[in-house]
Formats: structure tokens, sequence, C-alpha cells
């Protein structure tokens, strides 16, 4: 087997050595893998045309494209039984088809999402998927992981923006399902297998997104709340009188905000005393701004009636609106100037975060008093970022003894989650990090499906393996 064979094979660029070092560490620093080479072809044909060689070849192919991941899904295994290709999508970068009147826009794999963003809004509509690494991540991969966000709770996840997709299969065939048709009911929805599938199956090279009316007024604002249960209260009020027009509902502890705060330059207390908790909401609508912010203010009135609210502070300018999410946007990057982290993306039947929150921090407090949880996440859809810190002024060795508590830590939490009837990966995907505790809580039956259907795409184990299931379990 020769590079050459391969460089020949397509156009576009191939890459090894110190020109490949930068595929190979995922966004974390987490993990560092091995691969023949990384390969960044031109178009989709010559996607096709690496994956023909690399099954020809018996080689493994690792699909990547921004290479934003947490879960260590986009790059190679340290020691890889066969070097494989890293296949990086970033050249794949056009828009194809902008369609206003049909709501859809055709976008290549390796377009970022914030691109993605910006053609939808020269065509006076949005895209609303929105992530903290829109700038970097790509909708390929935001649709190989399916994605989510924080407007799940109006427009949904990955999986309900895209209409229809360009795949690469596990043998090198192109397949066209790039169809603009909100109804085709005609047998197997193969576009459903593709996302979510962290590049097993095959790989994205192309998506029919769905476009929404842009809309005219925002009103944000963040609100002092004594409990997750009384975040949930409002939720449902906010629901009851804003409707559809409610995009975004975000949950944040004061440990989050006192992260930010401290290590994220320009930011402030917006308001003037500290609460346990907090909500971030942000109401969109096509009409008056004016109107929309009489909504807010009265729903507001009716939750401090209550003593649901206890504070809030309504943004009435674009640069208050930014300023109130950079609390949220920034709580990752603080934590992460902090300290090691260990992180949980969970997903819990709404009206079961109180309980789970509560039970759960005090079994982490009794087992774990060096740990302290920096809560925050998307409310509205049901999904937490529940991850744990150092406790503040931990040293070196106590830094080490934190890392050390991984394991256990996601036990408890992950037989918490499994308790509460959710799901121990929300929006990351499982890459490697998940792959075998997710295995651990789905039943023989569902493992064995999921088997199936990587046989059925995949017969070789080419595609991405050692991600998403245990190859060991599996027989080609």
């Amino acid at each position: 087997m020769s590079l050459e064979s391969l460089r020949q094979a397509f156009s576009g660029k191939l890459l090894s050595g110190a020109d490949a070092a930068p595929f190979l560490t995922d966004y974390r620093g987490k993990w560092t893998g091995q691969a023949l080479a990384v390969a960044q072809p031109d178009s989709a044909e010559d996607v096709a045309k690496v994956i023909a060689w690399c099954h020809a070849h018996g080689t493994p192919v690792v699909p990547q494209g921004g290479n934003t991941g947490l879960s260590g899904g986009s790059v190679p295994e340290a020691t890889p039984a066969k070097l494989p290709v890293v296949l990086s999508l970033l050249r794949l970068n056009r828009v194809r088809a902008v369609d206003p009147l049909n709501n859809t826009l055709t976008v290549e794999a390796g377009v970022t999402l914030l691109q993605v963003q910006e053609a939808a809004k020269a065509a006076k509509r949005l895209f609303p998927l929105s992530l903290a690494a829109e700038g970097t991540c790509t909708i390929g991969g935001n649709l190989a992981s399916n994605a989510g966000g924080v407007q799940v709770l109006r427009y949904g996840n990955a999986r309900e923006l895209c209409l229809g997709l360009e795949v690469v299969t596990a043998e090198g065939q192109l397949w066209d399902g790039l169809r603009t048709l909100r109804k085709d009911n005609t047998g197997y929805d193969l576009r459903d297998l593709y996302i979510g599938s962290e590049g097993t199956l095959g790989v994205i090279t192309a998506a029919v997104l769905k476009l929404f009316p842009l809309p005219t007024a925002q009103v944000v604002t963040l609100v002092a709340v004594p409990t997750p249960q009384q975040a949930l209260e409002l939720l449902s009020l906010a629901q009851e009188r804003l409707g559809a027009q409610l995009t975004a509902f975000e949950l944040l502890s004061d440990t989050c905000v006192d992260l930010v705060l401290r290590h994220i330059p320009g930011t402030r207390r917006p308001l003037g005393e500290a609460s346990d908790w907090y909500v971030l909401m942000e109401l969109s609508a096509t009409g008056d701004e004016a109107q929309a912010a009489q909504s807010m203010e009265s729903l507001l009135e009716t939750a401090m009636e209550n003593g649901w609210v206890t504070d809030a502070a309504l943004a009435s300018t674009l640069a208050q609106s930014e300023a109130l999410w950079a609390l949220r946007e920034n709580i990752s990057e603080a934590q992460g100037a902090e300290g090691k982290t260990i992180k949980h993306d969970i997903s819990l039947p709404i009206s079961r975060i109180p309980d789970f929150i509560a039970n759960t921090d005090a079994l982490i407090a009794t087992r774990f008093p060096q740990v302290r949880q920096v809560t925050f996440g998307h409310l509205g859809d049901g999904n937490l970022h529940y991850n744990a810190s150092p406790l503040p002024g931990s040293g070196p060795d106590d830094m080490a003894a934190f890392q050390a508590l991984e394991g256990p830590l996601n036990q408890l939490v992950h037989d918490a989650v499994h308790a509460h009837q959710g799901s121990i990966s929300a929006e990351h995907g499982l890459g490697v990090l998940r792959r075998d505790e997710s295995a651990r809580h789905k039943s023989p039956l569902e493992l064995q499906l999921m088997q199936r259907i990587k046989q059925a795409l995949d017969p070789q184990g080419l595609m991405n393996p050692h991600k998403l299931l245990d190859m060991s379990q599996i027989t080609l």
C-alpha cells in the first residue's frame, strides 16, 4: 500500500508528518492518535474516491469536521491496530443553493455553522442552530453528532433542522439524498441513520437545511430564582404565555456566574444581589419589539408575584443582550481556566430535573466532598451540563486526586441519570468518552439492533472504528 496511490486517487490535499499533527489531537487535548495521513478532498466525488481507496485497501477512515467535539469522536486512536486515514472535510465549504421561498439552504459539510447562519441571514432567513463553537464547528460535524445548542426548545436539534443529505457510503458510493421536501413517506428514512451516527456508517458531504423567518424583535432577560423547582414553574408559565416565541430558557448556578466573572474580562454581575440560581430567557418574534418587551415584562410580573423570580435584569439594547448571553456562553471557558473539569452532558425528563439536581448534589457532597458542581444547561429541553471542578484553592496534588475521581464520579452521575430515566449523552455524542458507559445502560436488544445496522452499512468495520460502538462485540 502506497500513499502515492492515495495521493493520485483524488484532488485536494494529502497531509502527513508535522502537517497532519493538528488533525490528530482533539479540541480539549484529551486524545491524540496516529494516522497514515490526513486527506482533504475538494468535492463529494473526491470523498467517494478516498473512501473507495480505503475500502479497497482495508484502511480505516476517521471523518473529521471542525474537530471541536468533546467526546473524542473526531480523532484516531492512540495505537490503532491499523493506521487510518483522517478524512478532513474542511475544503467542502460551498453554499450550493439558497431557496428563500422553500425556506431551505443546501450547503457542503465543511461549511462552518457561523457561515450557515450568515448565508441564511443574507437571504433574510434564520438558521437557528447555535453553539459556542459555531465559528469553527462544521455543519457536517453538527449533523454527525446531532448537535443541540440553546434554541432546541423552539426549533429542535440538528436532526429536526435537516431535510436531506448527500452521503458517501462505507464502500465509496455517493448517495444523493438532497431532498428539499417536508413530506416524503417512501420507505426507510436513510437520512436519520446517518444523522447522529458520528461517522461510523458513512460520511455526510452535504445537507439541505430548514430556514425560518428572521426575527424582528428579541428580548433577553436574566432572572434570579430560588431553586430549580421555581425555574421549572417559570418555564411552564413562559410556555403558556409566550408559546413558540420562547426560544431559549437556560438554567445556571451562581457557581457558574462566579467563574465567568472571575475569568472572563469585561463581564459583570447584572443583578444587585447574588442568587443560588438564575434563568436566562430569550423571546424572539416577528412582530413589534415594544410589544415583545411588554409580553416579557408581564410574564416577569406574574412570576415575581408567585415568588418564582426574586430579581430580574431586562436588556434594553443589543449590547445589554450580548452581555447577558456572555454570562452563559463563557461558562465552559471560565471553568477550563479554573482548572481540570469532569464533564457530564446529560438529558432528563424536564419535570425530574429539580429532584435529580437535589438528590445527586447530595450524593456527591457525601461521597466526594472535594468536588463542587458547576451546573448549567438548556432547561427548556432537559439538557444539563452537570460538570464537576475541584474546590477553590486546590493545589497540584489536589488536582491529581480530583482527576482520579473521574471514573467513580461518572458512575455515580450516570447511575443517577439512569434512575431518573435520562440519557448520559444529550448533545455531545458518545465518541470514545461515553461509548462503554452507554453500553452499560442500554438493553441487549438495543445494542444488538445498533450492531446490525453497523454490520449492514459498514461490513468491513472501517468507518470511525471503536467510536460509538465497541467493535469487539461486533462479528464482521
